[in-house]
Formats: C-alpha cells, sequence, structure tokens
C-alpha cells in the first residue's frame, strides 16, 4: 500500500535534505546485490532518522537489525565525538557490505556490529542508550521493546519502524497472518504502556516514536 502518491513522495524528497552521495551509492550496490531491497531505509526516512539523532545528540545508540548499513550511517550522523553505535543482525552474509560503507562513511570507529540474535546480545550490553532502534523481525518487537527497555534512561528515545506494515495494520486480519497480528498488538502495547509516551508518525511504511518516562 502506497500511502502518498508517488509524486507527493518525490515532492517531500525534493523538499527535504539532500541524500548523501555515500548512500546513493550503498543504495544502488544494494539493489544489485542483495535480495528485498525494499528493506532498505531510503531517502526520506533516512534523513527522518538523522535528524532526530542529531536534534537528540546520543552518546550511545542501539539498532536492531543492519541490513546493509544505510540506516546505522543516518543515526550515526548525530552521535558525539566520543559516541558509539551498537547494531545487531542475524545475517553474516551482509557484513563485508555494512564494513565496506561504515569504512566510506567516516563512522567506523564509532559503529560496533553484532552478529547473532538481538535478544540474547542486548542484555550483554553494559550500556545505557540514548537512542534506539528497532527494525527487525516483527513478530519479536514485543521482547525487543522489553529488552531495550532495560538499557535506556529517563528521556531516552526508542523508534519503532514497519508499525503500519504496508497498510494492513487497518486491513482485515487474516488467522495465519502472524506478523500483523504482533504488530497490532505491538501498536495498542505501545500505546497504553505507561513507562513510555508515544506518537506514531505515518512516515514511510509508519515509524514509532516512544519517549522513555
Amino acid at each position: 500500500m502506497h500511502f502518498l502518491s508517488p509524486i507527493l513522495e518525490s515532492y517531500i524528497a525534493n523538499n527535504s535534505e539532500n541524500e548523501p552521495e555515500i548512500l546513493q551509492e550503498l543504495t544502488r550496490e544494494t539493489h544489485l546485490k542483495v535480495i528485498q531491497p525494499r528493506m532498505l531505509t531510503g531517502h526520506f526516512q533516512g534523513r527522518v532518522l538523522s535528524m532526530l539523532s542529531k536534534i537528540i545528540h546520543p552518546k550511545n545508540i542501539l539498532e536492531i537489525g543492519t541490513y546493509t548499513g544505510y540506516s546505522a550511517i543516518c543515526l550515526a550522523e548525530g552521535l558525539q565525538n566520543n559516541g558509539f553505535l551498537h547494531t545487531i543482525d542475524v545475517n553474516e552474509e551482509l557484513s563485508s557490505i555494512q564494513q565496506k560503507y561504515f569504512k566510506k562513511s567516516g563512522y567506523n570507529n564509532n559503529i560496533i556490529t553484532h552478529i547473532g540474535d538481538a535478544l540474547y546480545i542486548i542484555p550483554t550490553l553494559d550500556i545505557k542508550f540514548d537512542l534506539v532502534f528497532i527494525d527487525a523481525e516483527k513478530r519479536s518487537y514485543p521482547a525487543y521493546f522489553e529488552a531495550v527497555l532495560q538499557k535506556t534512561k529517563p528521556g531516552s528515545i526508542i523508534l519503532s519502524d514497519n508499525v503500519l506494515w504496508s497498510g494492513k495494520v487497518v486491513e482485515p486480519l487474516h488467522p495465519k497472518d502472524i506478523a500483523t497480528k504482533v504488530l497490532l498488538d505491538y501498536n495498542k502495547m505501545l500505546k497504553e504502556d505507561t513507562r513510555v509516551e508515544t506518537v506514531l508518525l505515518p512516515i514511510r511504511d509508519g515509524l514509532t516514536l516512544s519517549r522513555v518516562l
């Protein structure tokens, strides 16, 4: 489902901050070499992530779901000079592309990659994160949220991607569609959770911003 017409999407992108050349290059290589390139964050949402990170100016960022590294680079743009971004992905095969572009971006020394199950890795990180970006297996979103909440502090921001799920959240639910059911429950949970305040933004496929209280 397209929430905006292609013309409007193009207009929005053209009237937002330009996409850095390195990210244009990463986009091209991802489309050429990697399956499901639509998983890329993309120009407009990437600039949103960059802007949010620059506003927050975090010392520590946690990302769940690295893919080819596009969103990690966007988020790293707002890091403090001595800050670090920890990014987790289960797919080791994407590591070469990630490292190639992390080096090109100049943030290589600030980005720490972890390969494996985030639910096992997160508890081992002895860090309080100022900013968290959740963009991985949708059925694990509630578990990810609980895990990262233990690694945040009042004022920390948790971003959850793809929460509109191509519009499926407002369509009749198919009994076998587990991912959509989980996202429906997750969105409701965030709205009602008294530990955070939440707003769901209609950016791309839906981006929820939750502030830890």
